[in-house]
């Protein structure tokens, strides 16, 4: 066999180095590589939870010195309500903000108990549960799951809209109202007397707009950023129940973070929640101010017998929904709100 000529043989060594070279650039550029987060949300970015997944993305580029990119993904444009905690199991996206209503059907059922009507006075309240030993052992159910849950954050106080003025429960028979999918949110409209629909929040807007639905129930946020305001005619100030999200990873991908970025990333959701809660209150505030102004639709308050009778007929519902969502879970969150003493 012929040997190859001395240049053949230096000209191979050279590419051999080359390549060799090459390989080993690839290597360090492929070890350089950032780690990409996908943050999905069904809302518009100038809401609270938008906000707080772009305050999100911010921070945790900043603390890990570019180590980790987030896309996020405003409006549903990677996946509606129905299909991004799905999405999230099987690690298309590796970030979520669902509504605490979603993890119902994902069989932790007690998550429901923050969609009990009239079950929170206010945002502190809240804060107590959220930042208590029940909104931790709430988190430790998702694991199970695949899912490990990282901050809850707020939205608001819902508000009733409808084509005709909400002020009395009899107002609501026979209306159909969209819900997220909540077996506690189908108890409330029905005790209402309403009929009500499983919606995607991106299809709400057109279903008013068309007459598929009568009505719903939103934060004012929410609502004046899908723009329901332009096809309701009348909203009903009732803050009769909460909207809040838990910001969620998948948890093969989150456990198999290094150490030292998921410290960062943890330290940057911590300030980013921070944050998200601090501005749903003035969004919310804003966007019920704008609505206002736009003439669009006419706003109801109600008196003090309009509300107590919503909340004698909403009552039930928590007893009703008691042995779904947990007599223990509801007794446990009423005490924490409450601050520790029935």
């Amino acid at each position: 066999m012929t040997q190859p000529s001395r240049p053949i043989r230096a000209f191979t060594r050279r590419a051999l180095a080359a390549g060799t070279a090459l390989l080993v650039l690839s290597g360090a550029a492929l070890a350089q590589a950032p780690i990409v987060i996908k943050f999905s949300h069904v809302v518009a970015p100038d809401t609270p939870k938008g906000r707080g997944a772009d305050k999100f993305k911010e921070l945790a580029e900043k603390y890990t010195n570019g180590k980790v990119k987030v896309e996020v993904y405003p409006n549903s444009q990677l996946f509606k309500d129905k299909e991004e905690v799905e999405a999230l199991q099987l690690g298309a996206v590796q970030m979520l903000a669902p509504s605490l209503a979603k993890f119902g059907p994902l069989g932790a059922k007690e998550f429901e108990v923050f969609d009990l009507p009239y079950i929170l006075p206010d945002k502190a309240a809240l804060r107590r549960v959220t930042d208590g030993a029940l909104g931790k052992r709430l988190f430790d159910k998702l694991e199970t799951k695949g899912i490990i849950g990282l901050a809850y954050w707020d939205n608001g106080f819902k508000e009733m809209s409808a084509n005709k003025p909400l002020r009395m429960p009899a107002d609501f028979r026979g209306l159909k109202m969209r819900i997220q999918s909540s077996k506690v949110l189908e108890a409330q409209f029905r005790a209402l007397g309403a009929i009500p629909q499983v919606m995607a929040f991106s299809e709400v807007y057109q279903g008013m707009q068309t007459g598929v639905v009568d009505g719903s129930e939103n934060t004012p946020s929410n609502m004046f950023t899908q723009k329901h305001h332009e096809v309701q005619k009348y909203i009903t100030l009732s803050d009769h129940g909460y909207i809040g999200y838990a910001v969620i990873t998948n948890k093969k991908f989150w456990d198999g973070l290094p150490s030292d970025v998921r410290a960062e990333l943890d330290k940057a959701m911590k300030e980013a929640t921070v944050y998200a809660n601090q501005v749903a209150d003035k969004d919310n505030a804003d966007a019920l101010d704008e609505m206002k102004k736009s003439g669009k639709t006419t706003f109801i308050t109600l008196t003090q017998e309009e509300k107590a009778a919503w909340k004698a007929a909403l009552e039930p519902v928590t007893a009703e929904m008691a042995k779904r969502v947990g007599k223990d879970v509801i007794e446990e969150f009423q005490k924490e709100a409450k601050g520790g003493t029935q």
